[in-house]
């Protein structure tokens, strides 16, 4: 899904999100399964939250995001020479040599067909060199089930509120999320919609496309946590190119 208008307030929302856990458990990977790695690839980069901390270790990052909106945001508060690109993750040009590919913050949960999860591990693996790593996350389906579909979410704040709701969509684990913002704009209050739809799928499934595309699934854990566990609200998979 392509962030819009959202885009100016994404990290507002995101102000609590777990990003230095994010790069803690790249970081681990990499020193467990490949430490010579140089190259990092952030496939769903967003503003830029995770790719500019992994930058700070000394990484060279390149962001690829499908928002021009998310991607100009990240750039401005880049400072180091990061490289941003508008692209499709399930349709990736000209990329590759990385020694790593990252893909985190559920967006392989905005890849709404099967095809689509399908081609983005393809496109990672061809993005990677030999022993490269393929880290990713995905909510899990009973979390999608027990903890989104059907719920309501809002929150209030002096110059920006919204009200989120979650829907089930046409497919199964699907969830379709209905947003309403309200963002203060000088003297007045400007509302703006947008709609995204999510999709969980079974980590067996998930495993089976990873192993077609011609990876090792080095370890499969969940929420943050590096030792080996199957289940937990957000899945990560840790796949390696030999």
């Amino acid at each position: 899904m392509s962030y819009q208008q959202m885009a100016q307030v994404y990290d507002r929302l995101m102000a609590d999100a777990p990003y230095d856990q994010w790069k803690n458990f790249t970081t681990e990977m990499i020193r467990s399964y490949h430490p010579d790695t140089r190259s990092i690839l952030d496939l769903g980069c967003g503003t830029g939250e995770i790719t500019r901390r992994l930058r700070t270790d000394g990484y060279q990052l390149t962001g690829v995001d499908l928002s021009a909106e998310m991607l100009s945001i990240a750039e401005q508060k880049a400072t180091d020479d990061i490289q941003w690109l508008k692209q499709d993750i399930t349709r990736l040009e000209g990329l590759q040599h990385y020694d790593c590919v990252i893909s985190y913050c559920d967006v392989m949960n905005y890849l709404t067909e099967e095809s689509q999860v399908q081609a983005a591990i393809n496109n990672a693996y061809h993005a990677l060199n030999q022993n490269g790593l393929f880290l990713f996350d995905v909510h899990s389906k009973e979390h999608m089930e027990a903890h989104l579909m059907g719920e309501t979410f809002a929150e209030v704040y002096d110059d920006l509120s919204y009200v989120w709701f979650c829907d089930p969509g046409e497919e199964e684990g699907s969830v379709i999320h209905d947003l309403t913002f309200f963002v203060q704009q000088e003297d007045q209050y400007v509302r703006f919609d947008e709609q995204h739809e999510q999709r969980a799928y079974a980590a067996k499934d998930i495993i089976n496309w990873i192993e077609e595309a011609g990876f090792v699934l080095k370890r499969m854990t969940a929420d943050f946590d590096t030792q080996p566990k199957t289940d937990g609200n957000r899945l990560f998979f840790v796949c390696q190119k030999v």
